[in-house]
C-alpha cells in the first residue's frame, strides 16, 4: 500500500470527473483521477453517443445491424478522445480502481492511499429498477446493456415514458420492432410542458408505437415459449421479445462510504451540495448526476469546472445556476427546454408567448409542422417589463429544437431584455425565426397572437 498527497483527487471519470480533472490541471494542480472501469463514463458507452447514433440511423431507415456496427464504431471513435491513456499524456494521473473514503480528505483505491487538499466526487448514475414482482427473474434491458444487442428484437415493451423511453421506443419502432410503452402517469414526459407531452405522444402514435398511459405495471413472467416476457398491467397483458427498463436515475454511491468522509446524503440518497456544490465535508465537492441537480451530460461538465473554481480560487465562489441550462430530449419532433415551465412560474408580472411551428416557414416549407416555441418572461429587477422584462423560462418543440435553444439560453445568460430577441434578425427562411416570431408577440400581435398573462387561455 502507497501513501501520497494531492492537491485534488478526482473520482469518477465520466463528463463531470473529466472536465474537473483537466480544469485542475489547467491551474498546475497535481492531479489524481480514480475511475472504477473505463473513462468516458455513461454517456459515451451507454448514453447520449450510442443512443443518438441509433436515432440518427431510424430516421434515416438504415438497417438495425449496419445502425450497431456504426454506434460501436463512433462509441471508440469519441473514447480515444478521453481514454486513461490520453488524460496521462496531458498530465493527469489515472487510477483504475474503485475508491472509498478511509477518513475526511483521504481516500483508499486499490493499493493507493491518497491525502488530498481538495476532492471532487463525480460517480454518476445507474439505472433505477423498480420493485416490480417477477422483474428480478427477467433477462431485462436497461441503457446499460441495450446497445449490446446484435439482433433487432421483434417486439420490445419500455417501462417509462421519460426521455430514455420515448427516445428508445421511437427508434425500435422506426427500426420495424413492434413496441409498447406503459407509463404510470397519465401523460409522458412529465418534466416538460404539457402541451410537449401531447405533441409527443400523437408522434408516437404515428410513428405506431403502442402507448399504455396512467396504467400500472404490476408483474412480469417468462412468456411460455420461454423466449420472451410477459407484462401485466391494470388492463391485461402483453407479451414482447424484449423488456426495457428506463423509469430513472439513483446515484452510484455503493462503496464510496461517504460517512467515513463526512459527506452527507439527501433524502433521495444523492449527495447533498450547496449553491457552490460543496458538500458537507470541508474541502469536498460534488458534480454531475450524483448531486441529484440535472442528471446532463453538459451540466456536469459545466459542474467540473466550476468546482475546481470554487476548491481553489482566492478570489470569490461561482454559482451553478441551474436555471440556464437547457436540456434536449431527442424524439422526433425534438424537446428542448432552459428554465421555468408555465406552472412554476410566478403569478404576479408572467407573461406567455406561445407559437405553433405551422405559422413558421421553414416548418412548413419541410413539411414539419409539429410543435411549438412557448417563451415565458417574467419582470426584471427595478425596470419591471420594460423592453418585455427577461425570459425566466422557454420550451421548444421542433425538428430543430435542441439546435434553436440555445440563443435563447444566451438571452438569459446575459440577462438581455425579451426585445433583443425580437429585434435579432434571422436568415429566411431559418427554424431559429421562430424565436423572433415568438418574443415579437411580447410587444404587438403577430399573425393574431399576442403575449398573454399566465393562466389564461393560449391563441393557439
Amino acid at each position: 500500500m502507497t501513501s501520497s498527497n494531492r492537491d485534488l483527487v478526482v473520482v469518477g471519470g465520466g463528463a463531470g470527473g473529466i472536465s474537473a480533472a483537466r480544469a485542475g490541471l489547467r491551474r498546475g494542480l497535481q492531479t489524481v483521477l480514480i475511475q472504477d472501469g473505463r473513462v468516458g463514463g455513461d454517456c459515451t458507452f451507454t448514453g447520449c453517443v450510442p443512443s443518438k447514433v441509433l436515432i440518427e440511423a431510424a430516421a434515416k431507415g438504415r438497417p438495425f445491424k449496419d445502425a450497431m456496427s456504426q454506434l460501436h464504431n463512433v462509441v471508440e471513435k469519441i473514447a480515444s478522445t478521453e481514454s486513461s491513456e490520453v488524460l496521462e499524456r496531458e498530465g493527469i494521473e489515472v487510477i483504475e480502481a474503485r475508491a472509498h473514503f478511509v477518513s475526511p480528505l483521504t481516500l483508499s483505491a486499490r493499493d493507493h492511499t491518497i491525502h488530498a487538499r481538495k476532492i471532487i466526487l463525480a460517480t454518476g448514475s445507474r439505472p433505477v429498477i423498480p420493485p416490480i414482482s417477477g422483474l428480478a427473474e427477467i433477462d431485462y434491458l436497461t441503457n446499460e446493456n441495450v446497445f449490446e444487442l446484435s439482433t433487432l428484437p421483434d417486439s420490445i415493451s419500455v417501462l417509462g415514458g421519460g426521455p430514455i423511453g420515448c427516445e428508445l421506443a421511437q427508434m425500435f419502432r422506426r427500426m420495424g420492432a413492434t413496441v409498447h410503452l406503459f407509463e404510470a402517469a397519465g401523460r409522458l414526459l412529465l418534466r416538460e410542458e404539457p402541451e410537449a407531452s401531447e405533441v409527443i405522444a400523437g408522434a408516437l402514435i404515428a410513428d405506431g408505437v403502442i402507448l399504455h398511459l396512467g396504467v400500472s405495471v404490476n408483474a412480469f413472467v417468462p412468456s411460455s415459449d420461454g423466449h420472451g416476457v410477459q407484462t401485466f398491467t391494470d388492463e391485461g397483458s402483453v407479451v414482447t421479445e424484449k423488456l426495457l427498463v428506463g423509469v430513472g436515475r439513483r446515484p452510484v454511491v455503493e462503496g464510496l462510504d461517504p460517512t467515513s468522509g463526512n459527506v452527507e446524503l439527501d433524502e433521495r440518497g444523492f449527495i447533498r451540495t450547496d449553491q457552490f456544490l460543496r458538500t458537507s465535508a470541508s474541502g469536498v465537492y460534488a458534480v454531475g448526476d450524483i448531486t441529484g441537480l440535472l442528471p446532463f451530460t453538459h451540466a456536469a461538465d459545466e459542474m467540473g469546472r466550476i468546482a475546481v473554481r470554487n476548491a481553489f480560487s482566492r478570489y470569490g465562489r461561482t454559482r451553478f445556476d441551474v436555471s440556464s441550462i437547457p436540456w434536449v430530449t431527442f424524439t422526433d419532433p425534438e424537446v428542448a427546454r432552459v428554465g421555468l415551465r408555465e406552472s412554476d412560474a410566478p403569478q404576479s408580472g408572467t407573461r406567455i408567448a406561445y407559437l405553433p411551428m405551422a405559422s413558421v416557414d421553414r416548418a412548413v416549407i419541410t413539411g414539419e409542422t409539429d410543435g411549438f416555441v412557448k417563451l415565458i418572461a417574467g419582470p426584471k429587477p427595478v425596470l419591471r417589463s420594460i423592453g418585455g422584462g427577461k425570459i425566466i423560462g422557454a420550451t421548444i418543440v421542433s425538428s430543430r429544437a435542441g439546435e434553436m435553444i440555445h440563443e435563447i439560453v444566451l438571452a438569459m445568460r446575459t440577462k438581455a431584455f425579451v426585445g433583443r430577441l425580437a429585434q435579432m434578425v434571422h436568415a429566411y427562411p431559418t427554424w431559429s425565426t421562430a424565436i423572433r416570431q415568438a418574443a415579437a408577440q411580447f410587444f404587438f400581435e403577430i399573425d393574431g397572437r399576442r403575449a398573454r398573462p399566465k393562466d389564461t387561455d393560449s391563441s393557439r
